[in-house]
């Protein structure tokens, strides 16, 4: 529809003296009429730095349990194992040096490393053995 058109139209509507209501029901809300100033748009998450600022936790009896005092027991499922050399999940190990590795070439690497450097991957994950 050109401008000019729609331009008479609403002069026409004008000079017709016809009152329409201020919202219509087809139209879509504006943001600002929606969310006035100084108003949040929807729900306002806290961070865990602004719960425990905003609460006195030293008042609370020690026994109770709140965000500052989270205990929880160890895990019920075993520990992930990880590659020792490119830290993907290792569902492998390798039976002479026990590295543990994610894929084929990384077995072909970890056999043609020395005896020393074995001895160093082994020692980041605090299981450094004695090679024979």
């Amino acid at each position: 529809m050109p401008f000019y058109y729609a331009a008479t139209m609403e002069s026409e509507v004008i000079a017709a003296d016809i009152l329409l209501p201020p919202v219509l029901t087809f139209k879509r809300i504006q943001m600002s009429d929606k969310y006035p100033k100084g108003h949040a748009r929807g729900r306002h998450w806290k961070h865990l730095k602004q719960i425990l600022q905003a609460e006195n936790y030293q008042n609370y009896p020690t026994y109770e349990p709140n965000y500052v005092n989270i205990e929880s027991p160890p895990s019920m499922y075993p520990s992930k194992k990880f590659c020792d050399i490119t830290g993907f999940e290792a569902p492998y190990i390798d039976p002479r040096t026990s590295l543990r590795y994610a894929s084929v070439d990384v077995f072909k690497r970890i056999r043609s490393l020395p005896n020393e450097y074995i001895q160093r991957w082994l020692s980041l994950r605090n299981a450094a053995i004695v090679l024979k």
